[in-house]
């Protein structure tokens, strides 16, 4: 079991990472209500930031092995990065540069890195979900999940429980009995709508177990119960156990996109949100236990390690115009040029 200080040490890399790349897709920018800069935003196109969500992230991927698989969604930095992908080959890829993770064209929401076993995020709200079932179809079928006790892991929003993909994944994953951990971050906010306005009954836990699906609720926002829960679903799966679903309450703290001030949102609603903060509460348990030196230390190792990605990541050259003709399919043949 991961202890306190390494799960900070992951939430605060990815707030630092969230914090530079909102600074950075800022710059430029005249839309949800805000004047443009003179500086020109060096990250483009649209940004959304798992802000506020860093212990789900942090407490089911400290489980992970490489060789474990993960698909997430158009929020999905904060998976990135605790699944194992090089920060600066991330900043890279959000800067659009040819040294990405994806030669700098798969941006921000279709970052991937299948060296470290993820395979996506997403811009599509619950397509995550069929590619994660099928990932684990394709462990089974090979082998993989017997002989190395291989998963997949699916993070996925609440507000994608209402889109058809998510009961298709459940119900075949159910029926194939497959390797997967579905992990439905609830930050009851579905873009810039309240999910309890659109979604009937208890949310995902309730549908997953009308499918028999076994299901756990855990406050998303105290990594050591996100932790501990994870562990326990995650050892079953490799165990042989089928499908298993973490439900974790949580929050987001900014808007939908990184220029978007979210003034559609209940101002109440938005401090409670901010005073339930993971990394907070978590900074306060450790400073009780008397771990105030590794927590600054921790703290100012992740700001310099963001700092010198940004570095990097603002010289770093944009692709050759080439290759734009690369990493595709020619459909008549099928083959990959």
């Amino acid at each position: 079991m991961p202890d306190l200080l390494c799960l900070y040490r992951t939430m605060v890399r990815i707030r630092a990472f969230e914090n530079a790349a909102e600074v950075a897709s800022q710059g430029g920018v005249a839309a949800w209500g805000k004047q443009a800069s003179s500086t020109p935003a060096l990250v483009r196109g649209p940004l959304h930031l798992s802000t506020g969500q860093e212990a789900v992230a942090a407490g089911v991927c400290a489980h992970l092995k490489t060789t474990d698989l993960l698909t997430s969604t158009h929020r999905g930095h904060g998976h990135t990065l605790a699944k194992g992908a090089d920060v600066t080959r991330m900043m890279c890829e959000l800067f659009g540069r040819a040294s990405g993770t994806n030669g700098g064209k798969g941006g921000s929401m279709h970052i991937a890195d299948f060296s470290v076993g993820m395979l996506g995020a997403n811009g599509v709200v619950a397509a995550g979900l069929p590619i994660a079932v099928g990932a684990a179809q394709g462990l089974k079928i090979r082998g993989v999940h017997q002989s190395e006790g291989a998963i997949v892991v699916c993070f996925f929003g609440d507000g994608a429980i209402n889109r058809g993909p998510f009961m298709e994944a459940l119900n075949w994953a159910v029926v194939y009995h497959l390797p997967v951990l579905f992990v439905c971050e609830d930050n009851h906010i579905s873009a810039t709508t309240e999910s309890g306005a659109m979604t009937a009954g208890p949310g995902a836990s309730a549908r997953a177990a009308a499918l028999g699906l076994p299901a756990v609720q855990v406050d998303g926002t105290d990594v050591q119960a996100v932790s501990v829960a994870a562990a326990t679903l995650v050892r079953e799966i490799r165990a042989g156990s089928g499908p298993r679903l973490l439900h974790a309450l949580t929050d987001r703290h900014k808007g939908h996109v990184s220029v978007d001030p979210g003034l559609y949102r209940d101002p109440a609603a938005v401090a409670a949100a901010l005073a339930r903060d993971g990394i907070a509460r978590t900074r306060v348990q450790l400073v009780e236990q008397g771990h105030a030196v590794a927590v600054k230390q921790i703290e100012d190792e992740a700001q310099t390690e963001i700092d010198a990605a940004v570095a990097t990541a603002t010289a770093a050259p944009l692709p050759d115009a080439a290759a734009a003709y690369t990493d595709i399919q020619n459909t008549g043949t099928g083959a990959w040029l």
